[in-house]
């Protein structure tokens, strides 16, 4: 059975556009990599937890502060390992500077023998939907332009 993860779409309108929080994952596989590596805060979901339980876990574990409001369920989506993510859009604000992520150990370099620990997340960022699109894994575009319609402005994809 494949697994599942959930996660927080936060995102906020200014000046008639709305911008999306996406974070950079840390480590050493993803420190060169930029467009096409970003994406929405999220976890796996742990045997007996509510997906929305987790997407709230998983944020504040990420990024050092637990989201208020009400998270609205956007569409699940498959990630191209076959994981289904269930995703939860909300309104907020956050400085992407004060963001204070958990960390991992693994082995760095690979068969060093030597434990390195790296931040889940290394930075995050808001992005205009069209940014984010371009930033975003390809697996989560549909969770913006399911969040575009929701708010009723111009999916990503769409602009000339």
């Amino acid at each position: 059975m494949p697994k599942i993860s959930a996660g927080i779409l936060l995102y906020r309108l200014r000046r008639g556009t709305a911008e999306v929080l996406l974070v950079h994952p840390g480590g050493p596989f993803w420190r060169n990599k930029d467009a096409g590596a970003w994406m929405i805060p999220k976890g796996e979901v742990a045997p007996g937890e509510a997906p929305l339980a987790c997407a709230l876990r998983e944020f504040e574990e990420e990024l050092g502060v637990r989201p208020e409001g009400s998270p609205r369920p956007l569409s699940p989506v498959r990630q191209a390992g076959g994981k289904r993510v269930e995703a939860f859009a909300l309104e907020g604000e956050l400085d992407p500077d004060r963001i204070v992520s958990n960390r991992f150990e693994m082995e760095w370099p690979p068969r060093s023998g030597r434990l390195q620990s790296f931040p889940e997340v290394d930075r995050a960022g808001w992005l205009p939907l069209a940014e984010a699109r371009e930033k975003i894994l390809a697996r989560q575009r549909p969770m913006l332009d399911e969040l575009a319609q929701m708010l009723g402005v111009t999916p990503p994809g769409d602009r000339e």
